[in-house]
């Protein structure tokens, strides 16, 4: 199933299409939560911390991954809005080969590099096996995470985001399963959790694929097609690489603050794992009304119409802001409870719960940011505007690195939770500024195009 979003309210298109980017990705933060419970509540608190020390090491990575797929499809929505059949199934056979030829770039020096970037974030002796273990699994899995990532992202160009939300939910349940079986049966510690993840990605990148092969018969491909691509492989990675570099730069940022967790102890690590496993949850939203919008306003680029844009940025805002304050509400009262569902009670897990909720104090009350962020960020992406989010993750970093080592040295945990909501303030600026340059930009264009009209 495809679905144009140039024609329509706005409101209603966005709000159907971001329901089911909503639910799937719950589901996918899901496959970290189930890790999260099984491996704190079987393995203990010191496998806990083990795995939330890969956790920013595994973003700057995969984090590119998701930024550089979205970056792909890009183009693919921009000519399905303008109706480019030929074009758009060119921009899918350029996919294809730019992300096989990614994985093995990104997969080979990642496995090699693991050991060293764990010894170089700080990582406790007492962690380091554990740690390994999970984060080569990961990593040698980077093929699953990227394909699941590109194949999902074209159903998406193409105006259906309820399709990767049924892959999403059976995969879901299989990474339940295999988590159940390979940790707790099978006694494989965290290297079971982490093949279950990989698996489960593999097996959704797989569904993915077969669905476009056999229901999206607009994007059926020939040989040829690859043999076309290739003169679209520069303008795909004009696009993909950028916004795939502004989600590495922001892992970098993650990478920085991990260092500085790591000298406040294992149970700051506990408490910053399990907070922001928690506090995934509670954004996600956020940024799947972002990715409705990157979806929304490069078809309406495709198609001419810039008032479009402009006022489906305006029903996105509307709509991302009441759930951020709705949701940072929910976590500030709640968040201590939903702690303890994950690490127990009892003395040694209380001092983790207190500190996390100091964390979804500070960060429940700056939701606010992140939504319009997400708004910004997407749209401009959406209609390839690259260097404003890309300034936007390098404010992310310096906020980010200054609130860990900084903030994170003078006031402790207090000043590490205070790290996302300074890079978000701080990513606000450039893509303000850049979005606000977009919309006199569009303006002028409706203008020629009027005045064109009427001398016609």
């Amino acid at each position: 199933m495809i679905k144009t979003m140039t024609t329509g309210s706005p409101t209603r298109l966005i709000f159907l299409f971001t329901i089911p980017l909503i639910i799937g990705n719950l589901f996918q933060q899901l496959y970290n939560v189930v890790d999260t419970y099984i491996v704190g509540r079987i393995l203990g608190i010191r496998a806990l911390a083990a795995v939330g020390s890969t956790g920013n090491v595994l973003f700057l990575i995969l984090g590119f991954i998701f930024g550089f797929t979205t970056g792909l499809t890009i183009i693919t929505a921009q000519r399905f809005g303008a109706e480019d059949w030929e074009g758009l199934r060119r921009s899918y056979a350029a996919g294809i080969m730019i992300s096989a030829v990614t994985t093995i770039v990104l997969t080979i020096p990642s496995v090699f590099l693991a050991r060293p970037l764990l010894s170089l974030l700080n990582t406790p002796p007492e962690m380091m096996a554990a740690a390994y273990d999970y984060l080569v699994v990961i990593l040698i899995g980077i093929f699953a995470a990227m394909f699941f990532n590109y194949f999902s992202s074209v159903i998406r160009a193409l105006g259906n985001s309820r399709t990767p939300l049924y892959f999403l939910a059976f995969v879901c349940v299989l990474n339940i399963g295999l988590d159940i079986l390979l940790v707790a049966i099978f006694k494989w510690g965290v290297r079971g959790a982490a093949i279950a993840t990989v698996f489960s990605q593999l097996a959704s990148a797989v569904l993915c694929y077969l669905y476009i092969q056999y229901k999206m018969p607009v994007l059926k491909l020939q040989a040829y097609h690859f043999k076309a691509a290739a003169t679209d492989l520069t303008l795909h990675l004009k696009l993909a690489l950028p916004i795939g570099f502004q989600k590495s730069i922001t892992g970098i940022g993650f990478i920085i603050l991990q260092f500085a967790l790591n000298t406040l102890g294992t149970q700051a690590v506990a408490a910053y794992t399990t907070a922001t496993k928690i506090d995934g949850i509670a954004i996600m939203p956020l940024e799947s009304f972002g990715v409705a919008m990157a979806t929304y306003a490069a078809q309406n680029l495709g198609a001419g119409d810039y008032q479009r844009i402009k006022d489906g940025v305006k029903k996105g805002i509307s709509m991302a802001l009441t759930y951020s304050f709705a949701v940072g509400l929910v976590m500030i009262m709640a968040g201590e409870y939903l702690t303890r569902i994950f690490i127990g009670t009892g003395p040694e897990s209380e001092p983790i719960v207190q500190l996390a909720r100091t964390y979804f104090i500070i960060n429940g009350s700056t939701y606010w940011a992140v939504a319009l962020l997400f708004i910004f960020r997407y749209t401009l992406q959406g209609i390839g505007q690259t260097l404003a989010p890309t300034l936007g993750g390098m404010f992310e970093l310096f906020m980010r690195s200054f609130a860990g080592v900084t903030l994170g040295a003078a006031i402790g945990f207090t000043g590490a939770a205070m790290a996302n909501p300074l890079a978000w303030l701080g990513a606000l600026i450039p893509l303000t500024i850049q979005y606000v340059r977009e919309v006199r930009k569009m303006n002028a264009l409706q203008s020629f195009s009027g005045e064109k009209s009427l001398s016609d």
